[in-house]
């Protein structure tokens, strides 16, 4: 069982910069990618963005491409969500996951587990 953390959400004007973060513990001796997934109010949950197992390989949504980074502090067993240059649109409860999966996980049902999500509000 591996039990995952949001934190960093809260208000930020638009073309602001904020910083998630994502803790994992319980069992993070298995090797997972990790996500970064967002949920507006009346809208599905949507990917946003993945780093493979081995930590070298990212991919990203294009609605957040160029403007987002995620990253890894395995020491820290923390994944980190880098928002630059926010916009109204971003505004979602942030949410995320792990996946035992190969390759690129991208969908809400490749993930294993997930944390309860952290709320970001971007205002114009």
């Amino acid at each position: 069982q591996v039990r995952l953390e949001e934190s960093g959400g809260g208000l930020v004007e638009a073309g602001g910069s904020q910083t998630l973060s994502c803790a994992a513990s319980g069992n993070t001796q298995e090797s997972y990618s990790m996500a970064w997934f967002r949920q507006a109010p009346g809208f599905e949950r949507e990917f946003v963005a993945t780093l493979s197992k081995s930590g070298t390989n990212t991919y990203y949504s294009d609605s957040v491409k160029g403007r987002f980074a995620i990253s890894a502090d395995t020491a820290k067993k923390t994944v980190y969500l880098q928002m630059n240059n926010l916009k109204p649109e971003d505004s979602a409860s942030y949410y995320c996951a792990a996946s035992r999966r190969f390759g690129i996980a991208i969908a809400p049902t490749d993930m294993d587990y997930w944390g309860i999500g952290t709320l970001v509000t971007v205002s114009s």
